[in-house]
């Protein structure tokens, strides 16, 4: 029998209502900041990333990487191919499977869009207040160390379940 995790703090909640809402404020930033004639869907959006992150993977590693099946990462391709973002040539490791890359193109996009919410991210933090803006960033800096964390919490569990199973 498994013990079940300890219900969140009250400011623990609080403080995910909070994120949720800035997470909001930030997509509508997003949608302000986006040049429509070359705008890409939150989907295709994360297979720039995935590209971006571990270039010249095929179809069925990015579709794991997505959490969707092949088929689906390929028709997200697709759109990104039309727009010139990304190719996709024939794998050195076997003729039956793509390797998928961003082009010049979408690595200048993807240049271009950080630049852009930098901008409008600047802009918000400015009319902070300085008290304000160093607990942002603490309390940043804590966020992104505590999914870290967790991160690597995960890897080892998965990777020890994966050793007894061998």
């Amino acid at each position: 029998m498994s013990a079940s995790p300890a219900p969140p703090s009250r400011r623990s909640a609080d403080a995910a209502r909070a994120a949720c809402d800035v997470i909001e404020m930030l997509e509508i930033l997003w949608e302000r900041g986006r040049d429509t004639a070359s705008a890409v869907s939150a989907s295709q959006l994360r297979v720039l990333y995935s590209l971006e992150r571990a270039d010249g993977i095929n179809l069925r590693t990015l579709g794991d990487v997505l959490g969707s099946a092949p088929s689906s990462a390929s028709r997200l391709c697709d759109r990104l191919e039309a727009l010139g973002f990304v190719e996709r040539t024939p794998s050195p490791v076997s003729r039956r499977e793509l390797t998928l890359r961003l082009t010049a193109h979408g690595r200048a996009y993807l240049s271009e869009l950080r630049s852009r919410r930098e901008e409008i991210l600047l802009a918000a933090i400015e009319a902070m207040g300085p008290a304000s803006r160093a607990a942002l960033l603490e309390g940043l800096n804590g966020f992104r160390n505590a999914v870290a964390a967790e991160g690597s919490t995960r890897s080892r569990s998965a990777q020890d379940g994966s050793a007894r199973q061998a």
